[in-house]
């Protein structure tokens, strides 16, 4: 069992998860993670035991020097933080790991009684996937959850995806037999740039927690970061010819088959995040 310290009286509490590996294109998902940690200033209440569930091989140990001079082993986990958000009425509980290489479902069911210890109500799970999209339009962001109720209110999809799965998604199973109930959001990264780190998918996964919170969340250097990102593949792309044509034919495909309404649903949405960040600040 997971060890909390420190932890009473959470407010509404919310869990966002993510876990590095394969369900972690380009490192999207675990940075969305990283970033709520430092800029709602989250501090770990737990972490769960590496021994039974990863292979020291596959994920090995770090040696490094801590604060006070010493040298120190570090092992691959999973930690657990909590945050309270200025803007928001209620508690986050933040799960930032590394997909684990054996006990799956004792992995899951550790974490899921911790969450429901600290009493979290709903549970967020974050993904990135690498797929035929061009860099140079907004990064799609597909929601799923796992109840009606919530799939009308968020107007998300029920997944009726078939085929290998992760740790997002045993862990999403893990979530619906306890009946908890649980939202996915995955981020598509261009698969032609699929090393690490992709800001502008990030980006896009931040945007969808807006929604999902109605409450602005800071992003600090991201957007510039994002448009940083795209002025890099955009020079890789000037200098191979066969790349510019896929971008090309990528964008081309996109722009065809997006329906105009879509394309200003998403430009509302953006507006809306964009007054409310604003509003925020003031």
């Amino acid at each position: 069992m997971i060890e909390l310290e420190g932890v009473s009286g959470l407010v509404d509490p919310i869990v966002i998860a993510a876990f590095e590996g394969w369900n972690d294109a380009a490192d999207a998902a675990s940075s969305t993670v990283d970033h709520l940690m430092t800029v709602w200033n989250a501090r770990v209440v737990g972490t769960i035991d590496p021994e039974d569930y990863y292979d020291f091989q596959v994920n090995r140990p770090s040696v490094g020097v801590d604060d006070n001079g010493h040298r120190r082993v570090s092992w691959p986990s999973t930690q657990i933080a909590i945050a309270s958000p200025p803007t928001l009425d209620r508690d986050i509980i933040l799960v930032r790991g590394i997909e684990p290489n054996m006990r799956w479902r004792r992995f899951c069911a550790e974490l899921l009684a911790a969450c429901d210890e600290l009493g979290a109500e709903l549970v967020v799970t974050l993904g990135a996937l690498l797929a035929d999209t061009p860099h140079t339009r907004p990064i799609p962001v597909t929601g799923t959850a796992t109840e009606a109720e919530l799939v009308d209110r968020l107007k998300l999809e029920e997944s009726t995806y078939e085929g290998p799965t992760g740790i997002v998604g045993v862990f999403q199973d893990a979530c619906v037999q306890l009946d908890i109930p649980a939202v996915s959001y995955w981020a598509a990264v261009p698969h032609y740039v699929a090393q690490p780190p992709c800001p502008k998918a990030t980006l896009a996964l931040l945007g969808q927690l807006e929604d999902l919170l109605e409450a602005s969340i800071p992003l600090d250097d991201l957007p510039e970061d994002a448009r940083a990102w795209e002025r890099g593949v955009d020079e890789l792309a000037e200098d191979d010819e066969d790349v510019a044509d896929y971008v090309r034919s990528l964008e081309e495909t996109r722009d065809t088959t997006e329906l105009p309404e879509a394309s200003g649903e998403a430009i509302a949405r953006e507006f809306e995040r964009y007054l409310k960040r604003r509003q925020d600040d003031d």
